[in-house]
């Protein structure tokens, strides 16, 4: 284990003296490199129930969907970045109609568990700071029948 871990080091460090990158330069392509690694663990918009559409990166966009009994959860938006390309502040804003079951907004944030955004009927409306994690945001639903209307910027 100790030579596997030593022979990592150096051809890290001899990877970074002869390529000439600028720490600046390998900390981008590391940050590219976690933002499609972090794109993988989106639903994919066949297995979805409404309709998803992108902004300008996979943290933002909008989301509609009607459910009927409805239990799962769908991981809408989101990704893993060390520090996104427009900022880590995102607005989300969602009309949740829930007429039987129950169906939630969360955010899961790195390590954290699942933090409850809403949970019931009606607007809600919330500016977050995203840490440098992985950051997703999903709808959670138990036998959920109703709708949502999703608008993250």
């Amino acid at each position: 284990m100790k030579k596997f871990v030593l022979f990592f080091l150096i051809a890290f460090c001899s990877i970074f003296a002869f390529t000439a990158c600028t720490k600046d330069e390998i900390l981008d392509h590391y940050n590219q490199v976690l933002q499609k690694v972090g794109d993988n663990n989106l639903a994919k918009d066949s297995k979805l129930q409404g309709q998803r559409t992108f902004g300008e990166d996979s943290y933002v966009g909008s989301y509609f969907a009607d459910y009927e009994d409805f239990t799962g959860t769908e991981t809408l938006f989101g990704g893993t970045a060390l520090e996104r390309g427009d900022g880590n502040e995102i607005e989300i804003i969602c009309k949740l109609n829930i007429t039987n079951g129950t169906g939630k907004l969360v955010l899961q944030s790195g390590t954290d568990g699942l933090q409850t955004l809403t949970e019931s009927t009606g607007d809600y409306s919330k500016t977050i700071e995203l840490p440098s994690a992985s950051n997703y945001i999903i709808v959670d639903g138990n036998n959920f029948t109703g709708s949502i209307q999703l608008e993250i910027k």
